[in-house]
């Protein structure tokens, strides 16, 4: 065995039982709270914490939701230039991203659990930063 079926074996095994497409959800959260253009979507998102989203495969996502009943769009040609898509989650999205909030409900119990037994003399164990020690001097 070489050392690229070891790597892609090994990253095989980490990746059991990870969700999968978290971008779905995260569009359908979003869309709970208002309705809206596709960029507008795109910057909330990178808001929340995504920042290397494709657009093209943003868009075939969202078209893909659509198809599935879970987004519905309409036009909206109030403001000035071309038309824009406005999208709104449906109930079937609702009752979607409802799964997906249980089964994160979950994961995040699992994650206690990993970084309770990870790190048992830290019990509140946080992420570290991606600040170094510098930018942080530079705070005060």
């Amino acid at each position: 065995m070489n050392s690229d079926q070891k790597t892609s074996g090994s990253e095989k095994s980490a990746n059991l039982g990870t969700p999968k497409n978290f971008l779905i959800p995260i569009m359908l959260l979003h869309l709970r709270e208002w309705n809206a253009h596709g960029y507008e979507l795109m910057q909330k998102i990178s808001q929340f914490g995504i920042h290397s989203i494709d657009q093209g495969n943003f868009y075939r996502i969202l078209r893909q939701l659509e198809k599935d009943a879970m987004v519905t769009s309409e036009w909206d040609t109030t403001s000035g230039g071309p038309a824009k898509r406005i999208y709104s989650i449906t109930e079937a999205g609702e009752r979607y991203l409802e799964l997906w909030a249980d089964s994160l409900g979950h994961y995040q119990k699992m994650l206690d659990q990993f970084f309770n037994l990870y790190n048992p003399f830290f019990p509140s164990y946080k992420m570290p930063s991606n600040e170094t020690e510098e930018e942080n001097d530079d705070h005060y």
